[in-house]
């Protein structure tokens, strides 16, 4: 990794490939999605390393319902032993952990082991990773916009004080910078509605690369990327 590379401060990442990485091997579509956890595990570590201070990853869509429901059983089981993981390498790398999306459709164990996950990580100084679950990014404005047009209904906020800042705050992100980079994995080119407020200048990285096989390498491939951009925010780029 070359020493003079610039980090992105938030990567987001779309992890896609994991049923068709595992079908290429003749596996079930559910031993791609355990790898694919395990990849996870594997960057967040190595992302804090690289200097990297916020990374968010989209692990179940508002979308994915509509699944066969044993791969959606499956994810879920998946899903309640990753949060018990990621209690302890939490605890191990200072983690500091929140989940993005709509909680109120997941069973109430999951629900109840987010909370205790968010609050056990709340204060620690490490990586800060954010989970998406059960999110979709036009159910996150709607969501918000319903939060807005209640304050302005108890008299709280008024229709001329609504701004970037004020949508800002009623969103899962609330707090949290925006991604500078999104890497989306499987030659998949389209957001699929995610963080659609959030990426409205974030670079976008797109690689062949299935996310099991998604290595330290392959993240360093993509940051070498970014810094061959040219970020102007739509002004003039100082020379």
């Amino acid at each position: 990794m070359k020493e003079n590379l610039k980090m992105p401060n938030h990567v987001a990442i779309i992890l896609d490939g994991n049923g068709r990485w595992a079908k290429a091997k003749g596996l079930p579509r559910n031993y791609g999605h355990v790898q694919g956890a395990k990849t996870v595990e594997e960057i967040c570590e190595v992302a804090y390393k690289m200097g990297i201070q916020y990374l968010t990853v989209y692990a179940f869509s508002t979308e994915n319902w509509n699944r066969p429901q044993d791969e959606v059983d499956a994810l879920m089981k998946l899903l309640r032993n990753y949060m018990k993981n990621c209690l302890k390498t939490a605890e191990k790398n200072r983690m500091c952990v929140r989940v993005l999306g709509d909680k109120t459709r997941l069973d109430e164990d999951i629900r109840t082991r987010i909370e205790e996950l968010e609050e056990a990580t709340k204060n620690n100084d490490g990586l800060h990773f954010q989970i998406a679950i059960n999110y979709g990014g036009r159910d996150e404005l709607v969501r918000a916009t319903k939060k807005l047009a209640e304050k302005i209904a108890s008299g709280a906020l008024a229709p001329e004080d609504i701004n970037e800042a004020s949508v800002s705050s009623f969103l899962d992100t609330a707090g949290i910078p925006d991604p500078d980079l999104l890497i989306r994995t499987c030659n998949e080119q389209r957001i699929s509605n995610f963080l659609l407020w959030q990426l409205a200048y974030t670079e976008f990285y797109f690689t062949p690369v299935p996310w099991p096989d998604f290595t330290k390498e392959e993240l360093v491939k993509a940051v070498e990327a970014y810094n061959r951009r040219d970020r102007r925010y739509g002004g003039l780029k100082e020379e």
